[in-house]
């Protein structure tokens, strides 16, 4: 049985080219902000397709790294623009111990085919007081059953299932919000009324939103060692200039 397949990154850049990808970055970056008001001084890792989100923290964050998984392919990042991107094998990050104090995890989780490997990962790079927030379609939301958006991929998660997740490896939920009650419909007038749609949901329809957007603290107790790996690791930045992106394997 073939498991879930990586969304490819143009796909996924051209969706939140649309109005009413613009619209779900917003109400996504709204929730985002209101569990990380502050990360002044800290180093900020978004680890799949992250970039629509990451600028919301780069500017007050003492380091921002945007690293996209070979298979869903790569884009340079912020445009025009030093970049900021490199292309990772997302089971082996190419970063030190403890490197990152926030990572931000998008359009990744429900396209990973090893879930344990991806987060562990994410642990090992963690500070000892680091956050994860991950961002998954919710799996009792519309958003999931439609397949013109990036969140109509992969597999999506009740908040159950992601906290038990997040549990078993080694994160301890701290908060579990949702977004994007607005229908995934390309009408104008719906797209008006985001904002209020979002409110409106938040108080009397939270279980339906679109996406969660889960915050989780790494665990230091009870811990397994990460195993040893004699090589020597290193990222590879993708060049400025014009946006390019690699295939898929």
């Amino acid at each position: 049985m073939l498991g879930p397949m990586w969304r490819d990154v143009v796909d996924i850049r051209d969706f939140y080219a649309t109005p009413l990808g613009r619209s779900a970055g917003r109400m996504v970056r709204r929730r985002l902000r209101e569990q990380w008001p502050e990360v002044s001084g800290q180093a900020v890792l978004g680890l799949g397709y992250a970039t629509p989100y990451l600028g919301t923290f780069r500017n007050e964050a003492a380091r921002t790294i945007a690293a996209m998984p070979a298979r869903q392919g790569v884009l340079h990042w912020p445009h025009d623009e030093p970049g900021l991107t490199t292309l990772v094998d997302e089971l082996e990050l190419p970063f030190d111990d403890l490197a990152f104090d926030r990572v931000l995890l998008v359009h990744a989780l429900e396209y990973a085919e090893q879930v344990r490997p991806l987060l562990r990962e994410i642990w090992r790079v963690l500070a000892g007081s680091g956050r994860l927030i991950v961002v998954v379609p919710n799996r009792r939301g519309l958003w999931a059953r439609f397949e013109r958006t990036p969140f109509g991929h992969g597999l999506p998660y009740s908040t159950r299932q992601l906290s038990l997740t997040l549990r078993e490896n080694m994160f301890t939920p701290l908060q579990m919000d949702r977004a994007l009650f607005l229908p995934p419909l390309r009408s104008a007038m719906i797209r008006s009324t985001a904002g209020a749609l979002e409110r409106l949901g938040r108080r009397a329809f939270s279980t339906f939103g679109g996406v969660i957007v889960a915050e989780a603290v790494k665990q230091i107790y009870a811990a397994t060692p990460a195993q040893e790996r004699g090589r020597i690791r290193g990222y590879l930045p993708v060049p400025g200039g014009t946006p390019h992106t690699t295939s898929r394997g």
